[in-house]
């Protein structure tokens, strides 16, 4: 049930930005913020760490407020939160010994020498302000309205963009770092 759910709830956030768009005049509201809501519930019932579960809860929260207020105009917030709680979970991190993506990077790479740490920093700080521009983004196209410029920001141009710095971490990895 973890898996699907994660699977389920992977599939369902990444389409969002358009299945709400594309749905948001057909009375998809109560079953897009339903679902989205249990889906993150689950999550928080499986969730592996504390700050996974406090995540899931918000955002599940998110949705339950919405529906309880009956707001359909809040479904455009939703990648907007996200973003800010990712600020927080990544920036937070920046506080710690080990960051977020040094921690995954240990997963490969026990041994992880001090350049290769100064580098998960760096990339962490990259993340982060990734997290403020693409919330700041979906923010103010939430705010201005342009509903059609809104989805394609959020379902198309933030999912390319997130892969162009993917690509272009472990690309300057591994021609400049040579890890």
């Amino acid at each position: 049930m973890r898996t699907l759910g994660q699977l389920l709830l992977g599939v369902v956030s990444a389409a969002y930005p358009l299945l709400w768009y594309f749905g948001r005049d057909s009375g998809l509201f109560f079953v897009l913020a339903a679902l989205m809501g249990v889906l993150w519930l689950i999550r928080a019932a499986t969730a592996p760490t504390r700050s996974q579960r406090i995540t899931a809860l918000l955002l599940a929260a998110f949705f339950g407020a919405a529906l309880l207020w009956q707001q359909p105009a809040s479904m455009y917030w939703y990648p907007v939160a996200v973003n800010l709680l990712m600020l927080a979970v990544f920036g937070s991190s920046l506080m710690a010994e080990q960051t977020v993506i040094e921690k995954l990077a240990r997963l490969q790479h026990p041994d992880l020498p001090p350049q290769g740490v100064r580098h998960t920093r760096r990339v962490t700080q990259i993340w982060c302000v990734f997290f403020i521009a693409n919330g700041l983004i979906a923010a103010l196209l939430a705010l201005s309205g342009r509903h059609d410029w809104w989805a394609l920001y959020t379902g198309v141009i933030a999912y390319i963009l997130m892969g162009l710095l993917f690509a272009g971490e472990w690309l300057y990895r591994k021609c400049v770092l040579k890890v």
